[in-house]
């Protein structure tokens, strides 16, 4: 299986990072070495002193399919869940400076924690009304919605599937709302999708 993220998703993240507005979606992978175990922790790398926690909608591919049209989109997944897209911001800052790719930044391993829960698509009325949230230590830090998406579900995937074939057990991150920061070892992230906690990822 492979992780497809989708980069500068929601505006207000764009704009706390400062960066520009993409045109059609910003698309980058992590290996299947960037899941992390049930249970297990997540451990910051010795190679970065500014890893970042973004949270985001997760899509479990269901069948496999290339060039697909937006309007057979919703027919290619079955399940929603949650992820953290750990970033090491810091090399990525240095990165970017250079005009590199991100993986370093990005691809880490244990750098994509997703939820043991991914929810039925069915138990979603309305795939532009989703809300997730994430509380580090018990405080609210990210709150999105997917309705807030530059670029809804059915974009990614037909976008996507124009240069990548999609394969059942694929994984689709779908980019994270603003409130990025930093983790420290001893913290404790908890997704929310809408008000069902799915996701707990301890910060060792």
């Amino acid at each position: 299986m492979k992780i497809i993220c989708i980069g500068r998703n929601y505006a207000d993240h764009i704009a706390e990072l400062h960066n520009e507005t993409p045109a059609a979606p910003v698309i980058f992978l992590k290996p299947e070495t960037a899941l992390v175990q049930r249970g297990q922790p997540f451990f910051v790398p010795d190679f970065s002193k500014d890893v970042h926690h973004e949270l985001e909608l997760v899509l479990r591919i269901s069948k496999n399919g290339r060039h697909i049209e937006e309007k057979f989109a919703h027919t290619y997944f079955d399940a929603i869940g949650l992820g953290i897209d750990f970033t090491a911001r810091d090399l990525q800052s240095e990165l970017k400076k250079k005009g590199l790719p991100w993986e370093l930044a990005k691809a880490f391993d244990g750098s994509a924690p997703v939820s043991p829960t991914f929810k039925p698509v069915a138990e979603f009325p309305d795939f532009a009304n989703i809300n997730f949230r994430l509380e580090v230590n018990g405080e609210v830090r990210q709150q999105g919605n997917s309705g807030l998406m530059l670029h809804p579900f059915a974009k990614i995937l037909s976008f996507v599937s124009q240069y990548i074939t999609l394969k059942q057990g694929d994984l689709i991150f779908t980019g994270t709302p603003a409130g990025v920061a930093a983790v420290q070892p001893g913290d404790e992230l908890v997704g929310y999708l809408e008000d069902e906690k799915i996701l707990e990822v301890p910060v060792r």
